[in-house]
């Protein structure tokens, strides 16, 4: 059986990514020749031609794109199990490095981590941004899971899961008043001001075919695209926002704010998105795990 050297891998790989045997020499620090050699046994290893030339620069062949999708699956696992183990040696204990979308409720998150936050055998790293940076530092290994309210496409170059953790309905909440009549909806829109959640917000699409079924313009008073932002402005605004109550839970339960109308056909989905991985993060499993069977 012929030797797989996974140095002769990552040369083949950054042939692949630069284009060309010059560029690829340079980023790796070695001779061009030194390199040419090291493409050639590969070549020879798997008894096929890996690239050919065209107009001066080097292509893929067939057998070069399968090597080419085989290699990157082979480094992400190697880069998966040295994180893996490394961060397990170094630690002595449980590491779950958590990505939450900047956007998605505080309370929410809290409520989905709070069985690992009285462990002392678990050390929690919590990162926020756009859903773009996360998914980046997963790929990478940098993150665990992402926490997400929107679901992301699977492919087979990143090989996504997007796991539903739960759904919440949607309101309008406002400040309790007293004397206050029932809020009319939709016809009291016409008059009293809303916050909105941004137009990238799959809530603001639900909620804008609602006002265009009904033929109402709603007075926007501000749009938020982040849920921190959104549960401020519900405290301060005179009018109403669209926010699902988990938002604004404290504010619920205090009194501080009510509901005025519920939205039973548009819901909040939250999602953990996971990579493919052949060494499952084995505390993000039993944090995920269906609560009827989780341990103690």
């Amino acid at each position: 059986m012929p030797f797989l050297n996974y140095h002769h891998l990552r040369y083949f790989r950054a042939i692949a990514t630069e284009g060309s045997l010059t560029k690829a020499a340079q980023h790796l620090k070695l001779s061009q020749s030194a390199l040419s050699v090291q493409l050639r046994s590969l070549e020879e290893s798997l008894g096929q031609p890996l690239f050919e030339r065209k107009h001066k620069a080097l292509v893929l062949t067939e057998a070069g794109r399968i090597a080419l999708e085989y290699a990157h699956t082979i480094f992400r696992s190697g880069e998966e199990l040295t994180d893996v183990l490394k961060n397990r040696a170094e630690r002595g204990r449980g590491l779950l490095r958590v990505g939450a979308a900047s956007n998605l409720s505080r309370n929410f998150q809290l409520s989905f981590l709070r069985p690992l936050i009285p462990r002392d055998d678990v050390e929690l790293i919590i990162h926020s941004g756009t859903l773009r940076e996360l998914l980046a530092q997963l790929q990478t290994h940098r993150l665990d899971v992402v926490l997400s309210n929107t679901p992301v496409r699977r492919d087979a170059e990143t090989g996504w899961h997007s796991h539903l953790l739960d759904e919440q309905p949607v309101s309008l909440v406002g400040h309790k008043r007293r004397g206050m009549k029932p809020f009319r909806f939709p016809e009291d829109l016409r008059t009293v001001p809303i916050v909105l959640p941004s137009l990238e917000s799959s809530l603001r699409t639900a909620f804008d075919v609602l006002m265009d079924q009904a033929g109402i313009r709603p007075i926007i008073a501000a749009e938020v695209d982040d849920m921190a932002m959104l549960r401020l402005m519900a405290r301060e605004t005179q009018g109403v926002t669209l926010v699902p109550p988990v938002v604004v839970k404290d504010e619920l339960e205090s009194g501080v704010l009510v509901e005025r109308h519920q939205f039973p056909q548009i819901k909040e989905s939250f999602y953990a998105i996971t990579p493919s991985r052949r060494f499952p993060n084995l505390i993000l499993r039993e944090l995920m795990r269906p609560k009827g069977k989780r341990g103690g």
